[in-house]
């Protein structure tokens, strides 16, 4: 798979992976993937990353039933950096239950949340963590 000895790995053998909803361009989530992650993506069409708190292959969705069906994977012009261009089963990426994980907005010198929860994170995640 030569495409992904493009990618620039970081020293840990991570690349920054940016989710972009496919319909409106909003950022949804950033996250790391290892090469097995973005391997899985191309190959089976759903997002899946390497998360770093866990240290283990993350396929988005397995638990909150929220996947990602990635369109495109980008790389960027320096060759470290990817873009999934996604389409978000239940319109929520983050894990607090709102689309996109950025819903902070500085306004005068503090975080202000911008964005409201659009399911309770009790009713999509039935584990405990």
């Amino acid at each position: 798979m030569s495409w992904l000895d493009e990618i620039k790995w970081d020293d840990k053998g991570l690349v920054p992976v940016i989710a972009q909803d496919a319909q409106t361009g909003r950022v949804l989530m950033f996250a790391y993937a290892n090469r097995d992650a973005v391997a899985l993506t191309a190959e089976h069409g759903t997002a899946h990353y390497w998360t770093r708190s866990r240290q283990k292959l993350w396929h988005k969705g397995e638990e909150s039933g929220h996947f990602q069906h990635v369109l495109e994977i980008r790389l960027d012009c320096d060759g470290d950096v990817l873009i999934y261009v996604i389409e978000q089963d239940g319109g929520i990426a983050c894990h607090t239950g709102r689309e996109s994980c950025f819903f902070r907005v500085l306004n005068n010198g503090e975080w202000e949340t911008v964005d409201p929860v659009l399911k309770d994170p009790a009713a999509i995640y039935h584990t405990h963590h």
